[in-house]
Order: C-alpha cells, then sequence, then structure tokens
C-alpha cells in the first residue's frame, strides 16, 4: 500500500525534539557607590569601636598593640575617614571579645520616654464611694520599669472620707509638693509639709491623710527591691504583705498596642 507523503502542517506526524537552552541572567545595574557608602555609614563601625575602646579605658596606642593597626590608621577607622576591612575589623572584634557580626547588628535603643501632662489619665482610688486621693502615673509608657513614679492629689477630709492602710512589697518614697499630710506607717505616725521627703519599707501597712482645708499635692515612687535591714542583710516581704496591684486592685494605664504588660506593682496607698 502506497504512503501518503508528509504534507506541511500535518499534525499526525511526531514533532521533532527540540533543546532548551538557558538564557543567560543579565547583569543588574551597577551598585551606585553613594548608596554603598550611605550603608556602611549606617552601621556607625567607627562609633562602635570608639565605644568598645572607652569601656576598656584603653588609648589607641594601646589598642594598635594588640591589633598590629597604627594608632593614626585606628583614629581614622573611628572618625569614618576610613572604612577597615574585614581582616583589620576581625582583629579589633578579638580584642574586645565580640563578634563580626557585632559591628553590623542593630544598635541597641536607649530606653527614653516623654510624658505630656495633657496626656496623662486622673485616676480616682478604688475600692471607695468617696476617693481621699486621685493619681496620675507619670511612667505608664515605660515597659517593664523597675520603678513606679506618681502625682497623687490627697483632698481634705470630710465625713465618709477615710484614709484605708494597705501594704505592698518593695519601698516607698513621698516627696510633699504643696499642702500637709499625716502618714502612718505600722503603729509610727508623722505629720510632713512642703519640701518634706520619707522613705520607708512598703510592706508594712500604711496610710496617707490630708491635713487643713486645701488639697495636699505630692510625688510619689515605688520601687521593686527588697528591703536593706542592719547587718547588710535582706528581709523579704512580710507573708501577708501583697504587690501593690494585688492590695489595691490597680494596674497603672498602658497603651493599647504597646509592649509587653509591666508585671512590676503599681502605686501608692489604695484600697486594702
Amino acid at each position: 500500500m502506497a504512503t501518503s507523503p508528509n504534507l506541511p502542517g500535518d499534525s499526525s506526524q511526531p514533532a521533532s525534539h527540540t533543546r532548551l537552552q538557558a538564557v543567560p541572567e543579565m547583569p543588574g545595574p551597577p551598585v551606585d557607590g553613594e548608596a554603598a557608602e550611605s550603608v556602611i555609614a549606617e552601621k556607625h563601625i567607627g562609633r562602635r569601636i570608639k565605644l568598645l575602646r572607652l569601656k576598656k579605658s584603653m588609648g589607641l596606642v594601646e589598642l594598635g598593640r594588640h591589633t598590629g593597626l597604627s594608632a593614626s590608621f585606628l583614629s581614622q577607622i573611628e572618625t569614618g575617614r576610613v572604612v577597615p576591612t574585614l581582616r583589620n575589623l576581625a582583629r579589633i572584634a578579638m580584642v574586645f571579645s565580640r563578634d563580626l557580626s557585632y559591628f553590623f547588628e542593630p544598635e541597641p535603643q536607649t530606653l527614653f520616654r516623654v510624658h505630656r501632662g495633657k496626656d496623662r489619665l486622673r485616676l480616682p482610688q478604688s475600692g471607695v464611694d468617696n476617693p481621699s486621693y486621685f493619681f496620675e502615673s507619670l511612667g505608664y509608657l515605660v515597659p517593664d520599669r523597675q520603678l513606679d513614679p506618681y502625682f497623687a492629689e490627697f483632698l481634705p477630709a470630710e465625713p465618709g472620707r477615710e484614709p484605708r492602710a494597705h501594704q505592698h512589697f518593695g519601698c516607698e518614697f513621698l516627696y510633699v509638693l504643696s499642702g500637709e499630710l499625716t502618714v502612718h506607717h505600722g503603729s509610727a505616725t508623722c505629720q510632713i509639709e512642703q519640701g518634706d521627703a520619707i522613705y520607708f519599707d512598703a510592706s508594712t501597712t500604711h496610710s496617707y491623710h490630708c491635713l487643713g482645708a486645701s488639697a495636699a499635692t505630692a510625688l510619689i515612687v515605688t520601687l521593686q527591691h527588697p528591703v536593706a535591714v542592719p547587718g547588710n542583710s535582706r528581709r523579704p516581704a512580710a507573708p501577708a504583705a501583697q504587690s501593690h496591684d494585688q492590695a489595691q486592685g490597680f494596674r497603672s494605664p498602658r497603651p493599647a498596642a504597646g509592649p509587653v504588660q509591666s508585671k512590676k506593682p503599681s502605686l501608692i496607698g489604695r484600697a486594702g
């Protein structure tokens, strides 16, 4: 039987195998020299070297002896006039027991917070119908703080407004800004006025009472540390003493989207 000739475009015939070839990668645009210098400058390598050297109270000549680099060359590195090679940077890092990555990691941010007076919240004493004082947290923006500062206003005494004793872990400092206060601490009682300050063990029950016909104001700071006693020993908080939050049911206000909540006790006297 005769075979039909292969016609152009006849899809019934097997296709021939074609070889695929990789397309060569096109080189990208050249790196701009100024951009590279900017990246290096952002790392502040020279400044980091200088800070390490000053922390060790080490001069440029001494660092030069350890690294084999001249003092003048090291000075140029610290001022940013010269960018060190990785080999020279490794020599410097070894002197201070650092890894090379130290010079390229993001710099730690120093804690610095501003609390504007217009942004603070004025809160009443909780747990009572007729509060004897109001307070404002001066450190609520600081996460995991080691101390809690407050501005407090103590109202004049009147029927139904009674001070209530409380206690919490750590120490407390109070500085009278205006007016007069009576402070009860355990079995002790003292009167303080504008300019006076007291520092006491907050695990002992304490309370405040405004004297006179006008309100008294004070700056109060609670410190969350064990209390030192004679003999350089530490006395733990009394078993009955609770944290300030537990005793007073108070949490310092914090931004809703802020960092992790502080677990430190809060403030001054609250309803116990």
